[in-house]
């Protein structure tokens, strides 16, 4: 009798939560992905440490990249989401998660030695896979040029990652990223050689270019921070923070490859609803 009475709710629930058939012969054509960032971590660990923060710690990612040889591993479906962004924000979107793509790159990050900080190289091989997997995802979501980006670049006043031995360039010249023009940069150098802008310049221009930054005129920590940031990736042989010419130079020409936009509010601007 149990049986008969389990098999009878079972039949009554199911014939009320299916519902009607739904007809899927027709498809809009306003829609694209909801990923509509790819971020790029090192995991500050070896192989083993890192896949078990990210199978059964408090983070995940959607793939992690190990070094030799160089494997790619899914942890997460691409369709949900990911723990890796945090609090984040880049042009206007805040909470990246719900909108990305992480990959972790096995990569010991940096250590203090007697001699100074000592960063951890990325091999070749690896960096090679990385490309490949960024190559697809890309293709698959249409991930905008300007939306590929490292943690640091999201989050600069609490992460460093893939820091300043991430080879951003070869992203670039896989036609990834973009990148500013050399011959440009060194006329642009010249002149702000010459007459360095104001802190409150490199703010609203790196506003502009996507980061979050407040526009007080101050060359505070969290401006440098954020300075640190940009020049890690595109001028990783200095990375102190401090505004100079080289760097004025490449901010310029990163700002002069984007999109005609609006001027940057007096504050970080309020984070707008994710794409």
């Amino acid at each position: 009798m149990k049986y008969l009475l389990s098999v009878f709710f079972a039949l009554t629930l199911a014939a009320c939560t299916s519902g009607p058939p739904i007809d899927t012969r027709y498809t809009s054509q306003n829609q694209d992905s909801r990923v509509q960032f790819l971020i790029l971590h090192f995991t500050s660990g070896d192989f083993q440490h890192s896949l078990e923060e990210l199978t059964v710690g408090d983070v995940s990612s959607h793939y992690l990249v190990d070094v030799s040889p160089p494997t790619i591993y899914q942890l997460v479906p691409e369709n949900k989401r990911a723990w890796h962004a945090g609090v984040s924000y880049w042009n206007g979107y805040a909470q990246l998660n719900a909108a990305s793509i992480g990959i972790e790159i096995v990569n010991r990050g940096e250590r203090d030695t007697s001699e100074g900080r000592v960063w951890a190289e990325y091999p070749q091989e690896q960096v090679d896979a990385v490309i490949a997997l960024v190559k697809k995802i890309v293709a698959e979501h249409r991930i905008k040029p300007e939306y590929i980006l490292g943690h640091s670049d999201i989050a600069p006043q609490r992460k460093i990652d893939p820091g300043p031995r991430f080879p951003w360039k070869q992203l670039a010249d896989a036609g990834l990223i973009p990148w500013p023009d050399a011959a440009l940069v060194a006329q642009k150098r010249a002149a702000f050689e010459a007459s360095l802008p104001e802190v409150d310049w490199f703010q609203q221009r790196l506003a502009r270019f996507g980061f979050a930054v407040r526009l007080n005129g101050q060359l505070d920590e969290a401006t440098r921070n954020v300075l640190s940031a940009f020049q890690m990736k595109y001028r990783p042989a200095r990375f102190d923070g401090v505004p100079d010419a080289e760097t004025a130079a490449i901010l310029e020409a990163l700002v002069d490859l984007l999109p005609a936009g609006g001027t940057p509010s007096e504050t970080i601007p309020v984070p707008r609803p994710l794409p």
